[in-house]
C-alpha cells in the first residue's frame, strides 16, 4: 500500500522552514501525545535534507543509563561510521561526537523519545547543554530537535528549566487534526463512506492521525471499530495500557482513576477529589496538569459575563474521544474481548452507546472551536471569552449548564446546544435552550444568539419554528478549510 500523504500542519511546517533562513544554529523542542504525529512532521520537514535521527530505547526494569547509551553509540556508528564508542560512560563524549562529526555541514539532528533516552542519567539533560553551547550551536546550518511524547516531562525538564531558558529557537506542541483535515486523510486512505460514517470513526479515534489510518477504507466503520476495539488483538484494545505506562509510569493507578472519573461528563476539582477518594490538596493538582499537558484532559473556566475576566470556579473534562471511548466501552468489556465473545457483535449495539456518542460529539466540537467561529462570523480578536459555561445555582439564580457559549467586544452571547441523536431533532430542543437562558443570568445590555450544533438533521417543526439564530449541520465541518 502506497504511503499515506502528509496532511496538515501547515503552520508547524512554516515555522520549522522559517529556521533554515535563521544563519544561527537553532535548537527545537517538539512535544505531543502518543500517535499525534511528531515523526511524520520532522521526516516531512527534512525531505532532501541532510537529517540523523537518534531515539531513545524504551524504558523497562532492566534498562539502564549505559544500555541507553550503547544504543546511542550503535546509532552513531549507523549513521555516521565512526566505532568504538559502546564503551564511552558520559554522555558528554558521545553528544561532543555527534557534534565535532556534524560541525561543519547543513544538518537536522533528531534526539527523538528523549525522555526515554535520558531516564536513567540525571545529568543527560546538563551535559547536552554544555555541548550545546560549546559545540552545536557554532554551525549557523545546524538544527537540533528534541523531540517527545511525556510532554510534562519536557515541560518541566527542558522548555520550564532554567538550563535551556533563552537557548530553546522554536517549541511546537501538536495538538489534533482539524476535522476537515481528519476527513481529507481518511479520503485519502481511499474511504467513500457516508459523512455520518466519518463521524462514527472520528468519535472514537477523535483527530489523532495514527488511529485514523488504522481505519481500513474497504469494511465498515462498524466492523473497523469491532476489529479494533473488541477482538482480543485489536489495536485499540492495548493502546490505553502502552499510553499510561509510557507517559505516566508509577503513577499510573491515579491518572486511570482521574480519567476514570470524568467519562460521564467534567468534574469540578472538589468533585474529581471526591470521586477518587483522593485528598483535595497536594499531589492531585499536579497529577491533573501532567494530564492536561499530555493532551488528555482540558481544564475549562468559568468566567464572568458582566466583566468579561475569567473566574477561579473550573471543570475538568476529558479532550481525548480515544480515552473515553476506552474507558466507557472497552475497559468494562476487556475479560469479555480477550475470550473473543465479540467476533459478530455491533459496538454500536452497546448499552448507553448513544448517550457516550453525544459526549464524544460534544467533545469533536470543543476540539474544532475555530470551525464554529468561523461558521458564525466571529473573528477571533472580537471574542472576549468562549468555553462551556456553567452557572452555580445560588439563593438568587438557578443553575443551568451550557454546552459551549461564545461572548463578544459587542456585548454578544452565542448560547450553542449540542445535540447527536439518531433520529432528526425535534421542538423539544427548543424547551431546552429557553429554559437554560430563562436560568442564564445576563447582564443588561446583552443580546443572545441561541445557535443549535446537530449531526443527523432536523424535523420540519423544527425548522418551521424558526427559533435558532443560527444553526449548523456539523456534517458541513469536514469540508471546511
Amino acid at each position: 500500500m502506497k504511503k499515506t500523504p502528509f496532511i496538515g500542519r501547515k503552520e508547524e511546517l512554516k515555522s520549522l522552514q522559517l529556521l533554515l533562513g535563521r544563519r544561527a544554529a537553532s535548537l527545537v523542542v517538539i512535544k505531543g501525545r502518543r500517535r499525534i504525529g511528531k515523526s511524520r512532521l520532522i521526516e516531512e520537514f527534512t525531505k532532501q535534507k541532510k537529517f540523523l535521527r537518534f531515539e531513545g530505547i524504551a524504558p523497562t526494569r532492566e534498562t539502564t543509563a549505559q544500555a541507553q547509551r550503547v544504543e546511542f553509540a550503535r546509532q552513531i556508528k549507523k549513521q555516521l561510521g565512526i566505532p568504538g564508542l559502546e564503551n564511552l560512560k558520559d554522555w558528554g563524549d558521545l553528544f561532543t561526537v555527534l557534534a565535532e562529526a556534524t560541525q561543519k555541514e547543513e544538518v537536522v539532528i533528531l534526539l527523538d523519545e528523549i525522555t526515554w533516552m535520558g531516564s536513567k542519567d540525571a545529568v543527560f539533560l546538563g551535559k547536552l547543554k554544555v555541548v550545546w553551547e560549546q559545540y552545536f550551536q557554532k554551525n549557523p546550518r545546524l538544527i537540533l530537535i528534541l523531540c517527545g511524547s511525556i510532554s510534562s516531562w519536557i515541560e518541566k525538564n527542558i522548555i520550564s528549566s532554567t538550563g535551556f531558558v533563552g537557548r530553546i529557537s522554536l517549541k511546537l506542541t501538536l495538538e489534533e487534526l482539524s476535522l476537515s483535515e481528519c476527513n481529507s486523510l481518511l479520503e485519502s486512505r481511499g474511504f467513500k463512506g457516508s459523512a455520518q460514517e466519518k463521524f462514527m470513526a472520528f468519535a472514537v479515534t477523535g483527530g489523532v492521525p495514527w488511529y485514523i489510518e488504522q481505519i481500513n477504507p474497504i469494511i465498515p466503520v462498524a466492523e473497523n471499530i469491532r476489529r479494533l476495539c473488541f477482538e482480543p488483538d485489536g489495536l485499540f484494545v492495548e493502546e490505553f495500557k502502552y499510553i499510561f505506562t509510557d507517559l505516566f509510569g508509577k503513577r499510573v493507578p491515579i491518572c486511570k482513576k482521574i480519567v476514570a472519573s470524568l467519562r460521564d461528563g467534567a468534574k469540578s476539582y472538589n468533585e474529581i477529589a471526591q470521586a477518587i477518594g483522593y485528598p483535595s490538596g497536594g499531589p492531585l493538582s499536579e497529577y491533573l496538569e501532567d494530564l492536561i499537558v499530555s493532551g488528555f484532559l482540558e481544564r475549562e473556566h468559568n468566567w464572568s459575563i458582566r466583566q468579561g475576566e475569567e473566574l477561579k470556579s473550573s471543570k475538568f473534562r476529558i479532550r481525548d474521544n480515544y480515552l473515553r471511548y476506552y474507558l466507557k466501552f472497552i475497559y468494562p468489556q476487556l475479560r469479555k474481548i480477550k475470550k473473543g465473545l465479540f467476533k459478530k457483535a455491533s459496538p454500536f449495539r452497546l448499552p448507553g452507546w448513544e448517550g457516550v456518542m453525544g459526549l464524544q460529539v460534544e467533545s469533536l466540537v470543543l476540539n474544532n472551536r475555530p470551525a464554529i467561529w468561523k461558521e458564525l462570523g466571529i473573528e477571533v480578536e472580537d471574542i472576549v471569552f468562549e468555553n462551556p459555561y456553567f452557572q452555580t445555582k445560588t439563593s438568587k439564580w438557578a443553575g443551568c449548564q451550557i454546552d459551549y457559549m461564545i461572548q463578544t467586544r459587542y456585548n454578544s452571547l452565542y448560547v450553542c446546544e449540542i445535540k447527536f441523536s439518531h433520529h432528526p431533532i425535534t421542538p423539544e430542543v427548543i424547551k431546552e435552550m429557553k429554559a437554560k437562558l430563562k436560568a442564564l443570568k445576563i447582564p443588561k445590555g446583552y443580546s443572545v444568539v441561541p445557535v443549535l450544533i446537530h449531526l443527523n438533521g432536523l424535523t420540519d417543526a423544527l425548522v418551521d419554528a424558526d427559533y435558532f439564530g443560527k444553526i449548523i449541520n456539523f456534517r458541513e465541518l469536514l469540508a471546511q478549510e
